[in-house]
């Protein structure tokens, strides 16, 4: 691409930003009917038809917002399992991944749970099946640690739901610019889901299978009974 080529795409991004940031302020305090295009114009400080330039309604503007905030994670948890096998490490990067979009664009995230009941069906099943797919990849890859003896045997669809929920938590706590720092919250909170699954002793078994674990269930039940015992 040519140097133009590329500053006008860099310009397009930006202004793009900035009318999703205005569009999600505005939806969110007024409501998705109770806002126009022209509303939207006047905050980004454009005229209408300029406007029609980047989206051409506020359904568009919506699919628009919600494929953002739906997709997105989606997009670089796939790519992260491209490059990175260790069920350990894939749990710290989804976790990464989820949380750092839902503390740099909290606002966003919040507007989509409120507008569920307005989406156009194809988005209701859009969103739907990004929901699903981001829970089954957490759940693989708890299950992929469970059978490898990295973490604990646990219902890896019960952990997966925890370990999203805590991560989508963050949208209704986190406020940029507050006491705590975005890059601060995505670690801690990647450190902790780690820490809740991770076995105590850090041991793998030598091979996987049935007898493997059996063997990791052996180990689980001599630790509970030595509790027991204290």
């Amino acid at each position: 691409m040519s140097e133009p080529g590329r500053r006008g795409t860099a310009r397009r991004e930006l202004v793009e930003n900035e009318l999703y940031e205005h569009a999600t302020r505005l939806f969110a305090e007024r409501g998705f009917a109770g806002t126009s295009l022209q509303d939207i114009a006047d905050a980004l400080g454009i005229t209408r038809p300029a406007l029609y330039y980047y989206v051409k309604s506020k359904d568009e503007l919506l699919a628009k917002l919600v494929t953002e905030v739906t997709n997105g994670p989606l997009d670089e948890i796939v790519a992260l399992f491209e490059v990175d096998e260790d069920p350990v490490r894939r749990l710290r990067g989804i976790v990464e991944v989820i949380v750092g979009r839902r503390v740099t664009q909290p606002e966003r995230f919040r507007l989509l749970i409120r507008s569920e009941a307005e989406l156009p069906e194809e988005l209701t099943a859009a969103y739907d099946d990004s929901r699903r797919a981001v829970l089954k990849a957490i759940a693989g890859v708890i299950e992929q640690g469970v059978r490898a003896g990295r973490f604990r045997p646990v219902d890896a669809r019960v952990a997966a739901l925890g370990v999203l929920g805590m991560c989508n938590w963050v949208a209704w706590w986190f406020h940029p610019g507050g006491r705590d720092t975005a890059e601060g919250v995505t670690a801690q909170l990647a450190d902790m889901a780690v820490a809740a699954l991770v076995r105590p002793d850090h041991q793998a078994p030598e091979a996987e299978g049935p007898a493997a674990a059996l063997k990791l269930l052996r180990q689980d039940l001599d630790h509970l009974e030595r509790i027991l015992d204290l």
